[in-house]
Parts: structure tokens; C-alpha cells; sequence
């Protein structure tokens, strides 16, 4: 049998995605450097499926098809340089190597631009839906050569989640690194998504004292609404889960220290790089660093005083303004991501379609939310948006929330009760519908302090001024 594509790395992810390739007609043969690892997966979930494996790179590359279609499935990293190096050997010319892993783009491009120099193709993939989307159907963000694409489409088109309108939620993002570069903004805006919801449970869990139980059927009703997304059907379900050993909630017992991968970070550096506000992301990213820093928190709760939380007024109005609130800086974290993917698209030549990537986001992915299509809309309808902010739907969206998202974001304030990231949406917001803001003074400042020059709003040119009291001139 001839294979029509091979899997490197068959940990949980690759292993998922090769039976996902299998079901959907793609007969697959696997490799591992840890033989073990290969063997239980063939002897287990692979057994009696047309999965084989392969002891050796080269045996790998006689049981495939030509032109030869391989998908690395390791961790980003070194292990993926390492991997392309045990693999080149044995490809010849036009053979396609996709790395479905979470590398950072600028290590794909750097790999794309290498392998294609050899005479090889090189795909870099994101793919989004974690061990269940892998093995069910991902959200998939391919880029690279389009040659390539078209090569693998066949088979990503297959096994890519399906849209509630049937569309497989995998498109050609662009070239080079583009697939990689859109999962980093994925990811950057679900850890803003994560980081919002957190906010909203902390306000109604400390902030009204409200319990798992309430807690679980307020989310679920939201789920109802417009905030229906997968992550907010998984936070109604978390907060259903008892611990076995206390019989307490389990998210009570859980340490209050998130951990990241880099992905987040990666975005928040990138947009410095290329002059992209995302402060929601930003915060988000913050907030998983504060929450590393337990031992100082718990000194600090002893020695810094604040207002106890604690809230008097109409609880059914506060939990309304929450919902609005969460909404809203939902909407100006995607209308952030979606800027900076823009930016991107000029700054790395990718020629991004954002239409085509809030489609393949509806379904598959973490940030899969009923907004997607309202998103996907406004994209089609302007395909030069600037900003999702100036779209009618979202600029009436966010508008009629206005009072409650401030409501809710001086409440919390109030209460002594940290929402970063609510209040760096609330912020954005106020600071991208401002036509004048105090930057003015920083350059006045920076004129006076290093000489940098500025520019004035009655005439062109570049200005300096001699600040100090004894001379006002103004030179041109």
C-alpha cells in the first residue's frame, strides 16, 4: 500500500491527528524516534485501521506516495530543526513538510526560506481545537508555498472541523509563515478571552459572593445569548465539577497560578515590533505573570490594604452589566487582533483575507464563538475595515453596552477587585474614538528632554524648540 501521508511525532496530538486523517480516506504511516511510543499507538487506537509504521526515515519515505506529504507533529523548538535535519536526507526535490506545531513564525519563515532554497516544500500550520479537535476536526491555518497547499488541501479539507453552514474551517492563509502568524493572533486573543472571563467569575465569585452552582447556571444562560463561544460552555461546566477528595468545587481547590506557553507573549511582542495596540492581550499576558508571583501575593494581601469587596447595590443589575461588559471587551479584543493580523499582512507581505480567517474560526478552534459569523460578515461586506470598532453591527454592539461595561468596570475599581483586562478594552475603546489625545505633551516632553522633535497642527514641517526660560525661539 502506498501511504498518502506520514505523520512525524506520534505523541497525543499527532497520534489524534493521523486517526482524524485515516477516518476521513487518507491512509497514514507514523514515525517515532521512541519506537515504544509508535508501537502502543499501532497496537491501541491505530490497530486495524490503515495506519502502519515506519523504523527508519527512509523506510518512511518508500512507503509514501510521491510527491511525498509529511506532517511534524513535535514540539516547537529545536525539536523541529531537529526533526527537518533526521528527515531532509531522505526527501527529494518538491517532497512537502508541514510543522503543525505552535512554532513562532519567524522560526518558520526562517525555515520556509531554507527548504525552498534546497528545492523542498514547507508548510507552517496552525491548528487550533486541542486533543479533541485533533482527533474530530481542528481549525486549520495552513501558509507557505500555495503549491504546497494545493498539494496537502485534499487532505486538510477532509479532516478540518465543519461550520454550522457545512464550510470545512481550513483555508490557505498565505505565504511563508502567514499560518503560523495567524495562530499566534489565535492564540494572543484567546488568552485575551480567557483572561475577560476570569475577570467577570472573579467580580460575581468574590465581588457578590455568588457560588459554583449560581455561577454554573448564569454562564450556561449566557451561553444562550450572544456570548455563546466554547469557552464559556466549558466554564458552565467547570463550575459543575465537584471535587472527589473535599466534595468542595473543584475550580475552589484549584491554585490560583496559570501557566502559558508563549504563544500569548509571542503576540504582545510582535505587536510592539510593528506598532499594533492590543492592550486586552497585553493585560492577559500580565495577568498570567502576576498570578505567577503567589508567594509576593500572599505576603502583599497582609502588608497592602484595600477595600474589602463588597457590593450593595442591585445584584441583578451588576450580573447584566457583567454579561454587556464581557461582550464588549470580547469585541475590542478581536477588533485588536484582527488590527494587528492587518498591520501584519503590510508589514510580512502575507496578504491576509480576515473574511477567510473568522470563517475557519467558527468551528474546530478554543475561540469558536457565535461572533465569528457577525465578524466573518463585516469582513465581507468591507474588506478594507480598519478597525472591526467602525463596522455598524460592532459600533452599535459596543455602544449599547457602553453604560453597563463602565458600570461594571467602576464597580469592580470600587471594590478593590484587579480587571485588568476589562478595563484595558474599556480604555482602547475610549482611546481609538478620542480625535485628540495628550501624546502632544509626551512629544513636547520628549522634545524638551532629548531634542526629538515635533510636529504642529496649523502647518507642515518638523519643529524644535529651545525649552529653557531664556530662549523661546522655535526653529523650523
Amino acid at each position: 500500500m502506498e501511504y498518502k501521508i506520514g505523520v512525524v511525532g506520534l505523541g497525543v496530538m499527532g497520534a489524534n491527528l493521523a486517526l482524524n486523517m485515516e477516518r476521513n480516506g487518507f491512509p497514514v504511516i507514523g514515525y517515532d524516534l521512541d519506537a515504544a511510543k509508535m508501537r502502543t499507538f499501532l497496537k491501541g487506537p491505530a490497530k486495524g485501521k490503515r495506519i502502519a509504521g515506519a523504523d527508519s526515515p527512509a523506510d518512511l519515505m518508500k512507503a509514501l506516495e510521491k510527491p511525498r506529504r509529511i506532517l511534524i507533529m513535535v514540539p516547537a523548538g529545536s525539536a523541529v530543526d531537529s526533526a527537518i535535519a533526521h528527515l531532509k536526507p531522505h526527501l527529494d526535490p518538491g517532497d512537502i513538510l508541514m510543522d503543525g506545531g505552535n512554532s513562532f513564525f519567524l522560526d518558520t519563515e526562517r525555515r520556509n526560506k531554507e527548504l525552498e532554497s534546497q528545492g523542498f516544500l514547507y508548510i507552517g500550520t496552525g491548528v487550533s481545537g486541542g486533543e479533541e479537535g485533533a482527533l474530530w476536526g481542528p481549525a486549520i491555518m495552513p501558509g507557505g508555498q500555495r503549491e504546497a497547499w494545493e498539494a496537502v488541501s485534499p487532505i486538510l479539507r477532509a479532516m478540518a472541523a465543519r461550520a454550522e453552514d457545512g464550510q470545512p474551517c481550513v483555508e490557505y492563509m498565505g505565504p511563508r509563515s502567514a499560518g503560523h502568524f495567524v495562530k499566534m493572533v489565535h492564540n494572543g486573543i484567546e488568552y485575551g478571552d480567557m483572561q475577560l472571563i476570569a475577570e467577570a467569575y472573579d467580580l460575581l465569585h468574590r465581588g457578590l459572593g455568588l457560588a459554583a452552582d449560581e455561577l454554573h447556571d448564569i454562564f450556561n444562560e449566557w451561553n444562550q445569548r450572544e456570548l455563546k463561544s466554547y469557552l464559556i460552555e466549558i466554564t458552565a461546566a467547570i463550575f459543575e465539577k465537584q471535587d472527589a477528595e473535599t466534595g468542595m468545587p473543584l475550580v475552589d481547590v484549584i491554585l490560583d497560578e496559570a501557566q502559558q506557553k508563549g504563544t500569548g507573549k509571542w503576540a504582545s511582542q510582535n505587536a510592539f515590533d510593528i506598532g499594533a495596540p492590543i492592550p486586552t492581550i497585553n493585560a492577559a499576558v500580565e495577568s498570567r505573570i502576576l498570578s505567577a508571583l503567589k508567594p509576593q501575593r500572599v505576603i502583599a494581601s497582609k502588608v497592602l490594604r484595600g477595600p474589602i469587596p463588597a457590593y450593595a447595590g442591585d445584584v441583578r443589575r451588576l450580573i447584566e452589566a457583567v454579561e454587556a461588559a464581557l461582550y464588549a471587551s470580547k469585541i475590542t479584543s478581536y477588533a485588536q487582533g484582527c488590527a494587528l493580523m492587518s498591520l501584519a499582512s503590510e508589514e510580512y507581505k502575507f496578504e491576509l483575507h480576515l473574511a477567510d480567517i473568522a470563517k475557519i474560526w467558527r468551528a474546530g478552534c478554543i475561540i469558536r464563538a457565535s461572533l465569528l459569523g457577525d465578524i466573518m460578515a463585516a469582513y465581507h461586506r468591507n474588506p478594507a475595515l480598519v478597525n472591526l470598532l467602525l463596522d455598524p453591527t460592532f459600533r452599535d454592539a459596543v455602544e449599547s453596552r457602553q453604560e453597563a461595561w463602565r458600570f461594571m468596570v467602576q464597580t469592580a475599581v470600587g471594590m478593590g477587585l484587579p480587571v485588568l483586562a476589562m478595563s484595558a478594552s474599556l480604555a482602547y475603546f475610549d482611546a481609538y474614538r478620542s480625535a485628540r489625545l495628550p501624546a502632544n505633551l509626551t512629544q513636547a516632553q520628549r522634545d524638551y528632554f532629548g531634542a526629538h522633535t515635533y510636529r504642529r497642527i496649523d502647518k507642515e514641517g518638523v519643529f524644535h524648540t529651545e525649552w529653557t526660560p531664556t530662549t523661546q525661539a522655535q526653529t523650523n
